[in-house]
């Protein structure tokens, strides 16, 4: 068969009508279902902070964490569209704005993006950040609005330098305001973000904590088959398949988008195959592609500051052949990277956080050894291989063109 038949007949099957899925996009990681199953704790603990703003009384900060998978992002959606849906049938004068930091990028698109949640109408660029938050609290002062602000993946905000400057300020606005005021709900998947923080920001974004802690392989078993019974036609995949998925991301730190991912490209590659059934052994496979997949999104997706400390570890191993450096190592190469691209290096607390958190992502390896009285510093490997790095991050247009770089403050051993 030629590759334009094969290709004719592939679109035909899909025309034809899935043997495979009902609705697919119940497995996406963006479909918020009218029931989450093992969060009602979460619901109403949420629920519960955000309630008194029906009838204009002020209500506290909150601070939600967990890791990623954690239903975070989706309790906070669900929870923010019932209280808006409450608050227009009541009548209360609630602006609601959810906002992903990672994805706005910069402090300036972040507070457009709540601007525009209230009916402002600013540019895309243009203005000062300082001269935008004014406007903003002229606004809110104008229309005695009250405003509450979901910042998600918050972290990727802070971790570059100045970041928490919009959260100090954001933290701080209701001194400047008379009638209306702004609430905050912020949201990371960094167990560690607390150290990034300036302490009169965690002071005041800590007033109310909501924990999200990793489901059990029982509890993805439930949520998956929930969404199978809506994404699957009838009869095509069994309860050892699904299991089978929440076993496997159960082991993933209970991470229900691994599971949900690992469903829907089992049923995808079903589909591609020509076959009726989603079993175990496609669930392996789809294991493979989205582990591949997964790795290839978090290096892209890692803020500046933590690709230039992955590349420090990979010039120190790939380069210097010093399989296992030392935190100072690390800093030091990392500080010269800095210089190379003309930003101002974060202090060795910061860095030692980012390598923290790139061992819990599993891209590196640090592992803490004591040198008796000479104290404890940590080992630092690569988690991934060499060639992965390479071929993700060489893409990147300000880290890329480092690959070449050869430190002076590190010697070969």
């Amino acid at each position: 068969m030629s590759a334009k038949d094969a290709l004719d007949s592939l679109f035909s099957r899909y025309l034809s009508g899935s043997k495979i899925f009902a609705n697919r996009d119940v497995l996406k990681h963006d479909y918020i279902p009218d029931n989450l199953p093992h969060r009602g704790e979460q619901i109403q603990r949420l629920g519960g902070i955000l309630a008194p703003a029906l009838s204009k009384s002020k209500i506290s900060n909150a601070f939600i964490y967990g890791k990623t998978g954690t239903g975070k992002t989706a309790v906070t959606k669900f929870v923010l569209s019932k209280f808006e849906g409450k608050a227009r049938e009541v009548g209360a004068p609630v602006d609601v704005c959810y906002v992903n930091c990672r994805l706005s990028g910069t402090n300036y698109r972040v507070l457009a993006s709540i601007c525009k949640s209230v009916g402002m109408d600013v540019p895309f660029t243009g203005l000062a950040t300082g001269e935008l938050l004014d406007r903003f609290k002229d606004f809110i002062n104008l229309h005695n609005s009250i405003v509450i602000v979901a910042l998600d993946e918050m972290d990727a905000l802070v971790k570059d330098k100045g970041g928490d400057d919009l959260l100090y300020e954001l933290t701080r606005i209701n001194e400047g305001l008379r009638e209306g005021w702004v609430a905050l709900v912020g949201i990371t998947n960094d167990v560690n973000f607390k150290e990034f923080l300036d302490p009169r920001v965690l002071s005041s974004l800590s007033e109310e904590e909501v924990v999200f802690k990793p489901y059990l392989a029982n509890e993805l078993f439930d949520i998956l088959r929930e969404r199978a019974e809506m994404a699957f036609l009838k009869g095509v995949v069994d309860e050892g398949t699904i299991r089978l998925c929440a076993a496997l991301a159960a082991g993933e730190h209970g991470d229900a988008r691994r599971a949900l991912d690992l469903l829907r490209v089992a049923g995808e590659l079903a589909e591609r195959l020509g076959r009726d059934k989603v079993d175990e052994e496609l669930v392996r496979l789809a294991q493979q592609k989205v582990e591949h997949d997964r790795m290839t999104e978090i290096l892209k997706s890692l803020p500046i500051h933590s690709k230039l400390v992955l590349l420090s570890v990979f010039i120190l191993n790939a380069k210097l052949d010093i399989n296992g450096a030392i935190t100072g190592d690390v800093y030091n190469v990392y500080s010269e990277l800095c210089g190379k691209v003309s930003l101002e290096p974060l202090t060795q607390r910061r860095v030692s956080g980012l390598i923290n958190e790139l061992d819990v992502l599993g891209i590196l390896n640090a592992r803490v050894v004591s040198f008796g009285r000479y104290g404890r510093t940590k080992k630092i490997r690569l988690g991934i291989p060499e060639r992965v790095i390479m071929e993700i991050l060489s893409e990147d247009e300000l880290v890329g063109k480092l690959f070449s770089f050869s430190p002076t403050s590190v010697k070969k051993k």
